[in-house]
């Protein structure tokens, strides 16, 4: 993962305040995820096992379901269940089966709190359940001589909540002639305790990035079984949005992938900072301590429905720390010393990330942010550095408080921190960079909130998955994504069939029905001199 920069191919890819608001409220990951629902789409009903097709794993066979497009394989353990003394612990290979598995009906979702919506549970269908670590496959109906790149899919939800199977990946897999893979990970406090007993039992001496080790596993189950399905294990593309494309990153920067994968793909959520192991471990300790227990078999022994309790507490922060092992590094320091896996990487925001954010915080909540509220707002989030902040930011820019506080979360919590990444990336890879500008991509939802919430945190996602049914102008922006996206998976370069040529950083791609255009103008755009720290 060091030395000097290598041709990213496959063969080298081997060698704040508000808690970070982990990009925005666990209501806002509710309201955002049933947003998705309804577009992406929660898998299809079960077929009738006997007309699926079968294919041969390692672990045993499966039966799918066939449709006219694409074939579904759901529910397929990618490793052991994580209950009782396994509570805790890294993933263990899952168990071999006889006979054929009905693979027509996915797996329960990970331990969380249910959030029902309009359009369901935004953690897919099953009941949560520490026994979760299930994975889908979606290929085109139409088998090919020629293996098929893979893209795996990694689900966002602030580290606490969704589901692979909440995106249904068959519309991917079919129009982008792709094999698709989603999966659950274990997430909250399931996924990412850290404890001091929990350390010492790790040959390793570290604890608390399970839900991390989870994905790690399920690309090492792509490697082992996804030629079976017609997928090349030497063409796979990890991609994800938000939770999901911090953790892209996070196995860009752990030597643990090392050959899993060979492009990635980061939407809303790259180089976030994160916790040291030992302040974890010191904060775990205290939330067992709030239980009742001193020791880690202490909390092996209580439910997991009183764990999921406990968890919801509001000083708890469940993401992954920086361990030495799993994570060496944080992010920036890993891709701006090339201590990554160089492999060729897009990524980038939406134009409005942070107004769903506000939406959540007033509109949603019933209450609306008023002028005179809007310098308060800031000067509790911001601390000193407010008065610099409302400088740039002053009321008279925008059509209203909600749409300039939504820019100052924009530009403070995801385009700066993404457009350094992309820089420092640039230095050792092939690093793009796109920024989502569809201002009209959410107005299907029709949502009861008093400002023009534009192109907020995920409105991209059902360009990709193919669940936009919308004006001509967004249709044919979503095809354009969706070749940019699958012949980035194919190539390392993302390109579509009559659409603009995308350039490398430092031009950033705006992506609107308006149309495609480049420019150098993001960090200016974005007052990006006013977030980023200055590149190492």
């Amino acid at each position: 993962m060091s030395g000097q920069p290598k041709s990213p191919t496959r063969h080298s890819a081997r060698s704040a305040p508000m808690r970070r608001r982990l990009s925005w409220t666990r209501r806002t990951a509710s309201l955002f995820a049933a947003a998705l629902l309804s577009a992406v789409g929660v898998g299809s009903a079960p077929a009738t096992a006997a007309d699926g097709p079968t294919v041969t794993t390692r672990y045993g066979q499966v039966q799918g379901k066939a449709d006219e497009t694409a074939h579904s394989y759901l529910g397929i353990p990618y490793a052991a269940p994580p209950v009782g003394d396994q509570r805790w612990k890294p993933p263990a290979p899952p168990a071999r089966w006889s006979g054929v598995r009905d693979a027509t009906t996915p797996g329960n979702p990970c331990m969380q709190r249910g959030s029902q919506t309009p359009w369901g549970d935004l953690a897919g269908p099953g009941t949560p359940s520490e026994d979760c670590l299930y994975l889908n496959v979606y290929t085109p109906a139409q088998r090919s001589t020629f293996p098929k790149p893979v893209m795996v899919w990694i689900h966002g939800g602030g580290f606490t909540v969704g589901s692979g199977t909440f995106y249904d990946g068959a519309n991917l897999a079919s129009r982008g002639d792709v094999v698709v893979v989603n999966f659950n990970y274990r997430l909250g406090a399931f996924g990412y305790f850290a404890h001091p007993g929990l350390a010492g039992e790790s040959p390793h001496g570290i604890s608390g990035n399970y839900g991390l080790l989870d994905q790690q596993a399920a690309l090492r189950w792509v490697q082992a079984n996804i030629a079976a399905f017609g997928g090349d294990p030497d063409n796979v593309t990890i991609f994800g949005e938000s939770a999901g494309g911090g953790s892209v990153c996070q196995n860009l920067a752990s030597p643990l992938t090392t050959g899993l994968f060979d492009r990635a793909i980061a939407q809303s959520g790259c180089g976030f900072p994160l916790p040291a192991q030992e302040s974890q471990q010191h904060n775990g300790a205290a939330w067992a301590a709030s239980l009742g227990c001193a020791d880690v078999a202490c909390l092996r022994a209580k439910p997991a429905d009183q764990l999921l309790a406990a968890a919801a507490s509001p000083t708890a922060r469940w993401v992954p720390n920086v361990d030495g092992k799993v994570l060496p590094l944080q992010m920036a320091e890993a891709f701006a010393s090339g201590r990554f896996h160089r492999v060729p990487v897009l990524q980038g925001t939406t134009a409005d990330e942070g107004r769903l954010t506000v939406a959540t915080m007033y509109d949603l909540a019933g209450r609306q942010l008023t002028a005179a509220a809007y310098p308060t707002v800031i000067r509790a989030t911001y601390g000193e550095r407010a008065d610099a902040i409302l400088a740039r930011y002053p009321l008279s820019d925008y059509g209203t408080p909600a749409e300039a506080l939504g820019a100052v979360f924009t530009d403070s919590q995801f385009a700066c921190l993404q457009s350094v990444t992309a820089e420092l990336m640039s230095r050792h890879t092939r690093s793009y960079q796109y920024e989502f500008a569809d201002r009209h991509a959410m107005d299907y939802l029709n949502l009861p909130i008093s400002f023009p919430i534009g192109a907020p945190h995920g409105s991209e996602i059902r360009y990709l998955f193919g669940g936009v049914s919308g004006t001509p102008e967004q249709n044919a922006l979503s095809a354009a994504m969706l070749g940019y996206w699958t012949n980035f998976a194919k190539t390392g370069v993302p390109y579509a069939a009559d659409a603009p040529r995308w350039n490398l950083f430092p031009k950033v791609q705006t992506l609107a029905p308006e149309g495609i255009t480049a420019s150098t103008a993001f960090p200016e755009n974005h007052k990006c001199d006013l977030w980023s720290a200055p590149a190492a």
